[in-house]
């Protein structure tokens, strides 16, 4: 990690100051791709039926429309070189068969938003209808529709340990589990939108859209319409949520970007939310069985798992499809110790919209399979749901797992005990026997988890993906007056990474955070970069702005030993000053600045070859990762007539080593734990049997609302992570990965006396209700706790 530097005057670093992005945002200042003006608005007309032949498109005299054959588009085809990967296409146009509800067949523009709605309104599609499959385990039989020619499954990665049979076998106590997590959609608050604008005298067209990867989806379309990426430029600007869902190359960008070369003008497209919720990209639907060998103290020594993801209709670009189920085989065992493992993992298409990462990816589903797995392994030992957790821990580091992940430095043990501490487990327990003796029922929930965070080349390399994000390059250049830009491949979308990094560059060069203006986003202006996802971009953009602004210090440190005439171990930068310890012999680094540009020769390191005129450095980093790691803890009751669930109280405690901004990093972790909420409890996408969607609007697909979020209480631990240069660990997804987890394992102690069970996400009233008739006839004990 980095340590302080001696004469650096670090002091904004671990400081809550407010976010340098905010006034603007809250003064209505932001800028968002929808509010660009354009010449014609383009509006997508969506396949109504989830399989089928497209047999004619109708159109009415005056709507020009865009066919599949009209772009001569090469499709979206991700690739990965292992795990029995079957590559698939996606056509940018549906052409000869449509695969989802809302998949995009055509595409109309007018000069006006409501004009182009109304001509999308009178495109008339004809298709006649094919068998569909709905079911990733329906998908997995022989006799099932294909969804494409290669056959259902897509990824089948397995994995065993060679000793797994054999202290299985010997294993005294098993248990298991089927948890199923239903199909979920990120919901930002601004939907994806894009508008593209060619340039008469370059020749040159600009994208402005909502993603996450501004320079991976420059490539993209650019290969995919086979111009050079040169004659592309994209930019995304204040991005309002992403999630995970802005990161996959979405078609209709290329569309956008056709369009408006073929029309030497400017287009515009913004999703309304039916779109986003029918079209955009889902996730999160997975089954994964569990087979949990224990010996007689309850230490888990053998793990089967079956794990089933549903896919959707399509492989996401760049991750593929792989991403949630080999997630899933490399990362199930969470913080838990243990060694004979096994684990089959397959990737399934299915006549559903096509799945990509959401915040966290698969660790909220795994986290919850696991946790779901410790409470009844706890149940069938006859210990509490904490000791059980306590002999299962990671506990000595670095630790390799029985996949091969290395964890560096945690605190897992140390989270818990301090989570039982801060809930007063003997005080709830109390209230929770007097609440069942009044015919009311409260549950507690513990989760602990580890979230693999800022990992680089070597990671993703693992997975032998045609295309393997890696590191960052920071570049920071000082003008003459002083001012200081810093330019990331990163793409923040409403994180604080700005904040963050100005505070780690402020502490290396001596000035103040708001004199540091970080540029992102824009393919143009900033250095080929991967963009923000994965928890990531602290970790490692912040890593390459600490390298480089250690360059840039080591500079300014020479041009004040000259002017000032003192040894360079001697000036201190500090407050936007240069000056000599010990002495009144001070220089505004401005001052510096404006000497290093425009007096080059005057210093000696000039004269030596090794100084260039002007402040200008960069740096790249890219490291194997780094854990952080949580316990989360929910107290809730359960109305057992209505099977409603109300969230009395939420803590977790977190380590995510040195904690740059504690505003923002809260923040981080009441946003993830909010989302969380929503996935144990409220949204689910839901499908008929013929793949028709039954949630295209949000009175039927329920994000959480302030109401139904408790105050959330905060502990953090700072564990500095050895592998990460600035001591940071990740901990943007965090708060969603523990959440549900901790919630279902609540809900499921409230409802303990009448002996059922929900191993379901979200646990919605119908499904408490359901189990509760089930189980009707039998009586609810008396005791507690």
């Amino acid at each position: 990690m980095t340590t302080t530097t001696a004469g650096s005057g670090l002091k904004w670093v671990g400081r809550a100051i407010r976010r340098l992005e905010d006034p603007a945002l809250v003064r209505g200042r932001g800028r968002f791709t929808a509010d660009l003006p354009a010449a014609q608005f383009v509006r997508f007309v969506r396949s109504p039926m989830a399989a089928g032949r497209i047999v004619k498109i109708t159109v009415p005299d005056g709507i020009t429309v865009i066919r599949a054959a009209d772009l001569g588009a090469r499709p979206i085809r991700p690739l990965l070189h292992k795990f029995n990967y079957r590559p698939i296409e996606q056509p940018i146009l549906a052409h000869d068969v449509v695969r989802f509800v809302g998949e995009p067949v055509a595409a109309v523009f007018a000069p006006t938003p409501a004009q182009a709605d109304d001509a999308a309104d009178s495109v008339e599609i004809e298709i006649a209808e094919l068998p569909a499959v709905r079911d990733a385990r329906d998908a997995l039989a022989p006799d099932t529709p294909a969804v494409h020619e290669v056959g259902n499954v897509v990824v089948d990665g397995q994995f065993q340990t060679a000793d797994f049979n054999t202290v299985a076998a010997k294993a005294p106590r098993r248990v298991r589990l089927a948890a199923q997590s239903y199909r979920q959609n990120a919901t930002p608050l601004e939907a994806r939108a894009a508008h593209a604008a060619f340039d008469l005298n370059s020749g040159r067209t600009t994208l402005t859209c909502t993603t996450q990867m501004p320079h991976l989806t420059r490539t993209a379309i650019a290969d995919i319409l086979g111009f050079p990426e040169s004659d592309l430029r994209v930019v995304a600007p204040d991005v309002g949520g992403a999630f995970g869902q802005k990161m996959s190359l979405a078609a209709e960008y290329v569309v956008l970007v056709w369009l408006a070369r073929k029309l030497r003008g400017s287009v515009a497209w913004s999703e309304d939310r039916r779109e986003n919720l029918i079209a955009s990209f889902h996730s999160r639907e997975q089954r994964i069985e569990l087979d949990g060998a224990f010996d007689i103290d309850g230490k888990l020594v053998a793990l089967a798992a079956d794990v089933v993801a549903n896919i959707g209709a399509y492989s996401c670009f760049p991750t593929t499809c792989g991403v949630e189920p080999l997630m899933a085989m490399a990362e199930l065992p969470g913080p838990y110790d243990l060694r004979a493992y096994c684990c089959r993992a397959r990737a399934v298409t299915t006549h559903t919209c096509t799945m990509a990462p959401y915040r966290g990816v698969s660790r909220p589903v795994i986290t919850f399979a696991m946790e779901r797995l410790m409470d009844k392994a706890a149940a069938a030992c006859g210990i509490s749901p904490i000791e059980i957790r306590k002999r299962n821990l990671i506990c000595r580091f670095p630790y390799t797992s029985a996949t091969g992940l290395v964890f560096d430095e945690g605190s897992y043990a140390e989270t818990l005990d301090i989570a039982a501490a801060q809930i007063d487990l003997p005080k709830f327990y109390a209230r929770q026997r007097e609440a069942r003796a009044r015919g009311r029922f409260l549950g507690i929930g513990f989760a602990t988890f580890s979230e693999r965070t800022g990992y680089g080349s070597a990671a993703f390399a693992a997975r032998d993906m045609d295309i393997t994000p890696g590191g960052e390059t920071v570049e920071i250049v000082m003008d003459p007056s002083g001012q200081v830009e810093a330019r990331i491949g990163a793409s923040p979308h409403g994180q604080g990474l700005a904040t963050t990094l100005a505070q780690l560059i402020a502490d290396a060069i001596g000035v103040l955070p708001a004199n540091v203006r970080v540029v992102h986003g824009d393919t143009d202006r900033t250095p080929y970069g991967w963009g923000t996802f994965a928890s990531r971009s602290l970790v490692i953009a912040g890593g390459a702005a600490s390298l480089a602004a250690q360059k840039l210090r080591a500079k300014l440190l020479a041009i004040a030993g000259d002017l000032l005439e003192g040894a360079r171990e001697d000036i201190v930068l500090q407050d936007g000053e240069a000056r000599v310890a010990g002495t009144d012999r001070t220089l505004p680094i401005a001052a510096l600045a404006r000497a290093a540009h425009y007096q080059a020769h005057r210093f000696k390191d000039f004269a030596r070859g090794s100084f260039s005129p002007g402040l200008a450095e960069s740096a790249h980093y890219d490291p194997p990762g780094t854990f952080s790691n949580a316990c989360h803890v929910a107290e809730v009751e359960v109305d057992v007539e209505t099977g409603g669930v109300r969230v009395e109280r939420f803590l977790a405690v977190e380590d995510a080593g040195r904690i740059i901004n504690p505003l923002i990093a809260d923040g981080q972790v009441h946003g993830g734990i909010a989302q969380g909420i929503g996935n144990a409890l409220f949204e689910e996408i839901v499908y008929d049997a013929l793949g028709n969607i039954q949630t295209a609007t949000l009175a039927d697909y329920l994000p959480p609302t302030a109401r139904e979020i408790p105050p959330i209480e905060l502990h953090h631990l700072e564990t500095p992570a050895a592998s990460s240069l600035t001591g940071a660990k990740g901990l943007g997804e965090g708060g969603a990965i523990g959440a549900p987890a901790a919630i279902i394992n609540a809900v499921n102690d409230a409802l303990s006396p009448f002996g059922v069970a929900i191993d379901e996400m979200p646990a919605t009233p119908q499904r408490i209700r359901a189990a509760l008739r089930a189980a009707e006839g039998k009586r609810p004990k008396s005791k507690a706790g």
